[in-house]
């Protein structure tokens, strides 16, 4: 039997990454990203952050073409193609569909001014209730800034974009958008079911800006000829899913219901949860978006928890405290000492605002510090217990919308590779934790095929998919953790 293959791309703002898996094993046979050092981040001035989209589109055609050769697949044998990219970022292309300007990315805060007035003037509750959010530093402020500062190349635009659209146009030469994409970029209005007017209008946006609308999973479009003979790929492969990164990392970790929470500690961590029901944090302090599998019939939101401050404030202790030793050794030290870390607490908020607390920046501190008793093994658990408990702050806010926590999804990476930080988590949260072997692109992969109907449903999408660990809360020790947790609330109280 020939081979069915499934390709999926995940353009990231270090890399953009592609992976091929085997329709009817589930398994990844090859995967590539480019550039293999992090790609450049353009920063004209402070705070901005910006990339050329057409570096996405020749990342994409190198990491193609790597894993290509190294499996050994034939263009014919793809049978569609899946996207996953970097949330909330702006790129603007005129009427032959070229990129006008530089794409203005996710941690780029220009446009927040932008958004904190749209707030102001429209009224907290008009935005929550119909955006789910605060209009805040998201793709319709950023396209306000351009307006505003750029007024000569804004009347050029004739689409605006996320960046997984970006790519999807380069491969069909056709422009669209999901709801999904739609509503991480304050375009979409839950309330009515349809794009913001009530926002385009604030703004003064021309409404044929926003591109056709296809489904999330579908037959999107279809590879060029033009794209083909670049790629490398057959005209007419079917592109039929993409996904912002994080809603991506839920699908590809099987998170699609609610209840459900998907998980990932790199630099910053995030926490995502499916919602079933139209809810929003009143402070704004999480973010709701339309899920991947959402649909006028069936609400399925994801809520996104963010902490900056997760695995850099790791790197940070390991580079200062512990550098004669590797991460394993690091982690081996922390476990020697208490849960509790005998009353020395970190507030682990060292990397710029925080949207969980309000955005306010606070920054790192070190609290209960006795130079008696502790030592470096006590500052070292006491990170990887405040990066937890950080994670723990938030997730009582989910709860608050109510969603109800039992289990949490994580790709074995990054934190998750402590058990240090795994134990702590299941103990205070009581969630168990399950760990799997899985990442971005393979998960665009496996969308790829739901909407090309290759598979009937995400149990048999996910049917392959490698759990590697459980980690069950310990029972044993739910008291202490809890009271750990409590002192350093009442530690971050203070602080704030």
């Amino acid at each position: 039997m020939a081979n069915r293959y499934l390709l999926g791309f995940d353009v990231g703002s270090s890399s953009v990454k592609a992976s091929l898996v085997n329709a009817d094993s589930g398994k990844c046979v090859a995967t590539a990203f480019y550039p293999e050092k992090e790609a450049p981040i353009m920063a004209v001035k402070a705070g901005w952050a910006e990339q050329d989209p057409h570096m996405w589109w020749d990342n994409a055609k190198l990491s193609l073409q790597k894993i290509m050769k190294e499996s050994g697949a034939t263009a014919e044998e793809i049978k569609a193609v899946g996207i996953s990219y970097q949330m909330h970022g702006l790129v603007c292309v005129d009427k032959d569909l070229k990129a006008l300007r530089p794409a203005i990315i996710w941690c780029d805060s220009r446009a927040v001014p932008y958004g904190e007035k749209a707030f102001k003037d429209l009224g907290a509750d008009k935005c929550l209730s119909h955006l789910l959010n605060s209009p805040g530093n998201f793709t319709a402020a950023k396209l306000a800034w351009v307006k505003e500062n750029e007024p000569e190349l804004y009347s050029k635009i004739y689409k605006v974009m996320l960046p997984g659209d970006y790519i999807a146009m380069r491969l069909s030469g056709v422009a669209n958008t999901t709801v999904s994409g739609l509503s991480e970029g304050m375009f979409w209005d839950f309330k009515n079911n349809q794009v913001a007017d009530f926002l385009m209008d604030y703004y003064g946006f021309d409404h044929s800006l926003i591109a056709d609308i296809v489904p999330t999973f579908a037959e999107q479009s279809i590879v060029s000829a033009e794209a083909a003979t670049e790629m490398g790929l057959k005209a007419g492969t079917p592109i039929t899913y993409r996904g912002g990164d994080q809603p991506n990392n839920a699908l590809s970790l099987n998170v699609l219901n609610p209840g459900e929470i998907a998980a990932t500690a790199g630099t910053s961590g995030v926490v995502y949860g499916v919602l079933g029901d139209v809810n929003y944090d009143p402070q704004s302090r999480v973010n709701t978006f339309a899920h991947v599998n959402h649909t006028a019939d069936q609400t399925r939101l994801g809520v996104l928890l963010c902490i900056n401050g997760t695995g850099i404030l790791n790197a940070w202790t390991h580079r200062n405290i512990t550098p004669e030793i590797g991460y394993a050794e690091m982690n081996d030290l922390a476990a020697s000492v208490p849960i509790g870390s005998e009353g020395v607490t970190v507030i682990p908020f060292g990397n710029g605002a925080e949207r969980v607390l309000e955005n306010k920046e606070i920054g790192c501190s070190i609290n209960g510090l006795n130079f008696n008793k502790h030592n470096k093994a006590h500052l070292v658990r006491a990170a990887q217990e405040g990066i937890v408990f950080s994670f723990c702050y938030g997730m009582e806010i989910m709860q608050q919308m109510g969603m109800d926590i039992k289990k949490i999804h994580a790709g074995k990476a990054n934190m998750f590779l402590s058990p240090l930080f795994r134990n702590t988590l299941a103990g205070v949260s009581g969630a168990t934790i399950e760990l799997y072997d899985t990442d971005g692109s393979v998960g665009a992969a496996k969308g790829a095929g739901l909407g090309a109907g290759i598979y009937a449903n995400a149990s048999e999408a996910f049917a392959s998919l490698d759990k590697l660990e459980v980690i069950e809360p310990d029972a044993q020790n739910h008291a202490a953790y809890r009271a750990a947790y409590e002192a350093w609330k009442e530690t971050l109280k203070k602080n704030l």
